[in-house]
Parts: structure tokens; sequence; C-alpha cells
């Protein structure tokens, strides 16, 4: 059974920074690319940003581009998702995914039927 295990959520106060991580203890994660997601209460499950096999290509979304940064650290297994300046919109649900295909194309990392392998999410909650 392949396991992605995401880590690192909690409270912060508006303006602060978090990162959460997704790990994976059964598989190389260097075989995937990464996408990772959020839910709020209420809302759909929408993609935050997406990282390449070789984090050579990265992608946000518009409402956390030039806050959040992806990277990856194959060495560890570990995908991690740095998150500044944060704002209580973004209080969710996150999780990571993991997508075998060697490509995308557009806006096809927002789609939740590209990737394989889901972890069970971490909270992360924005206030004061």
């Amino acid at each position: 059974q392949l396991q992605l295990v995401e880590s690192g959520g909690g409270l912060v106060q508006p303006g602060g920074s978090l990162r959460i991580s997704c790990s994976a203890s059964t598989f190389t994660l260097d075989l995937y690319a990464i996408g990772w997601f959020r839910q709020a209460p209420g809302k759909e499950r929408e993609g935050v940003s997406f990282i390449s096999r070789s984090g050579g290509r990265t992608i946000y979304a518009d409402s956390v581009k030039g806050r959040f940064a992806i990277s990856r650290d194959n060495a560890k297994n570990t995908v991690y998702l740095q998150m500044n300046s944060l704002k209580p919109e973004d209080t969710a649900i996150y999780y990571c995914a993991a997508s075998g295909l060697r490509e995308m194309y557009g806006s096809d990392w927002r789609r939740r039927e590209m990737y394989d392998y889901w972890g069970q999410g971490t909270q992360v909650t924005v206030s004061s």
C-alpha cells in the first residue's frame, strides 16, 4: 500500500508562516510529480501548487502566488510547501497527491483524477 503522509499543519496568526511536508515511507517520491491541494469547509478541493518530478517545473494558483513556495528534497523523500503571509482564507485541510504521469499540460495539475495517491491531509488554521 503506497502511503503519503502530510505533516506540519497547525494554528498560525495572519501574516505568519508555516511549512508543511509530504513524505512517503513505502515508495520513492522522485518517481512522481506532486500536487498540493486544499479544502476549506463547505468548499470544493482546489489545487494550490504543483512540482514536477525533477523539481524543475513549479506552478501556483493565483491565490497563493508570491506567498507560497513548493520544493522537494528527493534525498529525504519529502516535498514541502512553505506558506508565508498567511491569510484567514488560507484556512483549510491541505492534501498532497502523487502522480505517475510524465507530463501534465495546461491546467491538468488541478484535476484530482490526474493523481494516483493521496495523503490524509493536515489542518492549517490562520486565525488571531
